[in-house]
């Protein structure tokens, strides 16, 4: 690849990423709602065309920005298992750090798991961001199990749905300590953990 060709590539990465943050900075201020390609346009100062070069529409950018999401989880989460403080606390602290990154983040949540994107879960085609937080689900429990995923999938349904009712205000939030104390227990008295 020539010299041109290297940069070129390099200002398309560049732009492409100036869209996502921007994106991820719009809905952080807005909401999902204020995000639209004019108002992207406008504020990385390219043209509509432009953006349109590097994302189909709205859906493929919220899709960009939740692949960005699931690498920054994927950070979180592994950060909060190599340090948990003793054995035995390994689950605990990966769904604590998984409920605190939904609560500190919500618009960025919202991309990755509630508004429409094209992101293929539990496939071939799942991007790599996506297993890689998953992953860490799935260290917590024994590697001997053959259910380790079967319980990595249900824990981080049980923790969706806390952080989504939560959220939406359908579940009190001064309640999530105990939940989440039940739910690890749970699966920590099903001999399926780490920390049993």
């Amino acid at each position: 690849m020539s010299a041109v060709n290297e940069r070129r590539e390099r200002e398309r990465a560049h732009r492409h990423q100036l869209i996502i943050t921007a994106a991820r900075e719009l809905a952080e201020a807005e909401g999902w709602e204020a995000v639209t390609t004019r108002r992207l346009a406008e504020r990385v100062e390219y043209s509509q065309p432009v953006l349109y070069s590097h994302f189909t529409g709205k859906d493929a950018i919220v899709s960009a920005v939740a692949i960005d999401g699931f690498s920054e989880l994927a950070a979180h989460l592994r950060r909060a298992r190599q340090a948990a403080p003793e054995q035995g606390q390994t689950l605990r602290a990966v769904c604590r750090a998984y409920l605190n990154f939904a609560v500190e983040r919500p618009a960025l949540y919202q991309a990755m798991f509630v508004l429409h994107t094209d992101l293929k879960f539990a496939s071939a085609e799942t991007p790599p961001p996506l297993r890689a937080a998953f992953d860490e689900f799935v260290s917590c429990f024994r590697p001997d199990s053959q259910r380790r995923e079967l319980f990595a999938e249900v824990t981080w349904s049980a923790l969706h749905g806390m952080a989504v009712l939560s959220d939406s205000g359908r579940i009190l939030p001064d309640g999530q300590e105990e939940r989440l104390d039940f739910l690890v227990t749970q699966i920590a008295d099903s001999g399926a953990s780490r920390d049993d």
